[in-house]
């Protein structure tokens, strides 16, 4: 059985005193080799020789200087000792409070209030960069937690449909006709896009995804884009349109990904406009950056969701789910990953409610 580890306070505290100490008895030494030798020796330099005379003055000076160097050994561990006392504590206190800061954290307390240290810049590097892991840690919990909350929310809605039907079909309440066994593979495929695009946004997340980057022209990604889904926005009654800058909008990047992202904001944008509307895709390049920007004159963004749009699982109307076209709440949480990957961004704006939005996507140009 090992015994108890000293403090920190205590090993300082101990490691000060000998250092004193041994200080202290080094000046002790080393004057009582020396300073007699020089009294005498000045002695004799002033003309002193009687014998009695000077070993009456050596002996005196021997007593005046042993206690006054025990006087000043004794004044200087005191003050030695308070000064190391006090920086001990300085140093010592706020190690043991980022100590139980951190054993707190492990124990998944990931609110706890890290102390401010401003004894030193390292250790207030510490603690600001302490401060940091922690919040990031309570943001990681809080993300993971949600994203549970979240993910069983999803797989709710078709796994109640698919026994509500299976029940049905079991029981001859429902007919085993086309359109249950229709409607049955339409929450089977829901679930195969919601794990399929978890396993993407895992990928796009941990810069998994492989890209194989090429120089590619920005128009030609966008034409691609917009064919391949303009036969769905004719269906839905909504105008497509593609305005592309007349030089040559230069990127590296992946063109299979990149049109994957403009396929996730096109998308997005023919479930949010109505029969009627309009959606315009435009390309420009402004500076060093290729712009390809996706606006609809739809349902619009509130203000206050700008951001939280890119997040797993969100959606502007909370009552829309996948099965009456929400889609699977992460094609925009896979698009600014992609993007980000390519290091660019993706953003939002709108004018609000009923006002439309666009979603920009900037990539470096090449």
């Amino acid at each position: 059985m090992t015994g108890r580890t000293p403090r920190l306070a205590t090993r300082l505290m101990i490691a000060q005193a000998i250092v004193v100490s041994v200080g202290a008895v080094t000046l002790v030494v080393a004057a009582a080799l020396v300073a007699p030798g020089l009294f005498h020796e000045h002695l004799l330099q002033g003309g002193v020789d009687d014998p009695g005379v000077t070993m009456h003055a050596e002996e005196a000076f021997a007593s005046s200087f042993g206690i006054s160097v025990a006087v000043a050994a004794i004044t200087s561990l005191i003050a030695a000792g308070l000064v190391s006392w006090f920086i001990v504590r300085r140093v010592a206190r706020p190690v043991e409070e980022l100590a139980q800061s951190a054993e707190a954290v492990a124990a998944g307390h990931y609110e706890v209030t890290v102390p401010s240290v401003t004894f030193s810049a390292e250790f207030r590097q510490l603690s600001g960069s302490f401060a940091h892991m922690s919040q990031r840690l309570a943001e990681t919990e809080a993300t993971r937690t949600r994203l549970f909350a979240d993910l069983a929310h999803e797989l709710r809605t078709p796994l109640a449909t698919l026994e509500a039907y299976i029940d049905g079909m079991e029981d001859d309440v429902l007919a085993h006709d086309a359109a249950s066994w229709a409607t049955m593979r339409d929450q089977v495929d829901r679930l195969r896009r919601l794990a399929t695009d978890l396993r993407e946004v895992a990928a796009a997340e941990e810069h998994a995804l492989g890209l194989t980057l090429s120089r590619l022209d920005g128009r030609g990604v966008a034409e691609a884009a917009v064919a391949a889904v303009l036969p769905r926005f004719q269906a839905k009654g909504v105008a497509l349109s593609l305005d592309a800058c007349a030089a040559p909008a230069w990127i590296l990047g992946d063109g299979i990904r990149l049109q994957q992202v403009l396929a996730n904001l096109l998308d997005n944008a023919l479930r949010h406009t109505p029969g009627g509307g309009m959606v315009e895709v435009t390309v420009a390049v402004a500076g060093d950056l290729v712009l390809v920007r996706v606006r609809d004159s739809g349902e619009g963004i509130p203000g206050d969701q700008l951001t939280s749009v890119f997040e797993r699982f969100h959606r502007v109307d909370p009552s829309r789910v996948s099965g009456d076209g929400g889609g699977s709440g992460l094609g925009l949480t896979i698009a600014r990953a992609i993007v980000s990957d390519h290091g660019g961004s993706l953003t939002a704006s709108s004018g609000g409610p009923g006002c439309g939005a666009s979603l920009t996507l900037s990539i470096p140009s090449a």
